[in-house]
C-alpha cells in the first residue's frame, strides 16, 4: 500500500489495490471458488439464500477456510494484514470469510454496515475491516459493490439518510485486485444487469481481539484444517488456549503440568 492509498483509507475509509493476485493466484482462486459452490450444495442443500437475496442468480459461499487451504493463505496473506492492521492496528482476528457471486440477474441485498451488525452504537471507531478480493472484472453493470460515501463516519442508525441507497456508489477493479473498506461503511451488493457476465468475490471480514468473531472457527472448521495450521495462523483465527490475547508479543499458551 503506497502513500495515497493509505491517506485515502484514512479519509475516505476505502482503496483499491489492483494487481494483488497473480494469474495462477487468480486461477486457484477460481477454482477454489468453484469448489465452494460444490460445497454449499452438498453442505446446505443450495448456495442461494433467501434470508439475504431476492433470487437465486446471486449465489453465497460460507466458512471458505473450511472449502479449501487458498483461503486460508489469503486471510494470512502479509499484505492483506498489513491492510486490516492499518485500520484496526496489531491485534487483529479473522471474524469470517464468506464469497458472493452475482450471476445476470442478481439483485441488491439490504444496505448495511458490517460493524452494526457485531455492536451497538455509537461507532466512534472503526474495530472491523472488510477486504474484498476481486476474482472477476468488478464494474456497475455486473455487480459491483455499492457504498455509501462518507458513511464510514456515521455513529447512529439516526445517520442514514433516508435516500441512502439512491447515493450509493459502485467499487469498480480489474480482476485480481483487492478492494479494503472500513467496517463502518454502509454498502451492498449491486444489481447485474449483463447478460453473460458473473461477479465473484471473496469478502474476508476482519475485526479487533476484543469483539466476538462472527464465525466460532473452532466449531466451524474441520479438525484436519485445524491440525494444518502454523501458529501464527491459529492466533489469527482465535484458536489457541487464549484465543485474542499475546504477551510479550509470544504467542500465549497454556503449558501442560
Amino acid at each position: 500500500m503506497d502513500t495515497a492509498q493509505r491517506q485515502q483509507l484514512r479519509e475516505e475509509g476505502w482503496c483499491v489495490l489492483p494487481g494483488v493476485l497473480t494469474a495462477d493466484e487468480l486461477a486457484r482462486g477460481r477454482a477454489a471458488f468453484d469448489r465452494g459452490i460444490a460445497y454449499m450444495r452438498e453442505a446446505m442443500g443450495s448456495e442461494f439464500d433467501s434470508r439475504l437475496d431476492r433470487n437465486a442468480s446471486n449465489q453465497r459461499i460460507y466458512n471458505l477456510p473450511a472449502v479449501d487451504p487458498f483461503f486460508i493463505e489469503l486471510l494470512c496473506r502479509e499484505d492483506a494484514l498489513e491492510l486490516a492492521r492499518e485500520v484496526l492496528g496489531p491485534h487483529v482476528l479473522i471474524s469470517n470469510f464468506t464469497a458472493n457471486n452475482a450471476l445476470p440477474g442478481a439483485e441488491s441485498m439490504r444496505l448495511h454496515s458490517d460493524q452494526a451488525l457485531v455492536m451497538p452504537p455509537p461507532w466512534i471507531h472503526s474495530w472491523a475491516a472488510n477486504l474484498i478480493w476481486c476474482l472477476d472484472d468488478v464494474r456497475e453493470a455486473n455487480g459491483a459493490t455499492r457504498f455509501l460515501p462518507g458513511s464510514h463516519r456515521f455513529r447512529s442508525f439516526d445517520d442514514l439518510p433516508e435516500n441512502a441507497m439512491e447515493q450509493t456508489v459502485a467499487f469498480e477493479a480489474p480482476a485480481g485486485s483487492l478492494i479494503m473498506m472500513e467496517g463502518r461503511m454502509w454498502h451492498t451488493s449491486g444489481r447485474n444487469v449483463t447478460e453473460d457476465e458473473q461477479r465473484r468475490l471473496l469478502f474476508a471480514y476482519y475485526s479487533v481481539d476484543f469483539l466476538r468473531p462472527q464465525s466460532n472457527w473452532s466449531e466451524a472448521l474441520p479438525q484436519a484444517v485445524r491440525d494444518a495450521m502454523d501458529d501464527e495462523s491459529r492466533h489469527l483465527f482465535g484458536l489457541g488456549a487464549a484465543g485474542n490475547v499475546r504477551i510479550g508479543g509470544q504467542l500465549t499458551r497454556l503449558e501442560s503440568a
